[in-house]
């Protein structure tokens, strides 16, 4: 059940009640729920709700104060944007489990120290992906194999460079953002 909340009177926001639920699309990636809900009026509506496993981004700096970022295709965008890693949570794994063998696989190291930023709702309006961010520091080479459909480069980018970049649009994905500004006043 979702937690209800309160606006900024302090009223309690009403649930939605779900009188049917299909799921019409079941993917690797995610699938695909469409919920008819009665609103609190009595008003019957859809909501298309995209199902997708929690998620983890890392700020990866080394000793030098650079962060390790990647470049990839983003076919939904259809352009190339420069990114924290990440990748999901798979089943039985906690967050920093991922963490880890994520900036193994895309970058090509491991941390000694992970300290977790923040946790946040990735498009709450039609998805149910959580993304965890992690600042990582004491980078050590260690790489696993990559994941066979990724096509990934690795950018290091002195720290201030990258936060930068935010500000001139050359950095526009959101966790990217957010991991950034989060890490940023640890790092200064």
């Amino acid at each position: 059940m979702a937690d209800t909340g309160t606006d900024s009177d302090s009223t309690p926001i009403q649930f939605e009640n779900t009188v049917e639920s299909t799921r019409p699309y079941d993917g690797r990636i995610f699938s695909v729920r469409v919920d008819t809900v009665e609103l609190p009026s009595g008003r019957r509506t859809i909501r298309e709700v995209a199902e997708h496993s929690d998620a983890v981004c890392m700020i990866p700096v080394d000793d030098d104060g650079n962060v390790l970022l990647v470049r990839q295709y983003r076919k939904p965008t259809e352009s190339s944007l420069l990114e924290a890693p990440a990748g999901g949570v798979e089943a039985g794994e906690v967050s920093e489990e991922t963490v880890l063998r994520e900036l193994q696989e895309e970058v090509g190291y491991t941390a000694a120290n992970l300290r977790h930023l923040a946790s946040f709702w990735v498009a709450p309006g039609w998805a149910t992906e959580r993304m965890h961010a992690y600042l990582a520091t004491g980078l050590t080479p260690s790489k696993l194999s990559a994941d066979d459909d990724e096509n990934i480069q690795v950018v290091r980018v002195p720290f201030a460079d990258a936060v930068a970049m935010i500000h001139t649009g050359e950095i526009h994905d959101g966790k990217t953002i957010a991991a950034l500004l989060l890490a940023q006043p640890l790092l200064n």
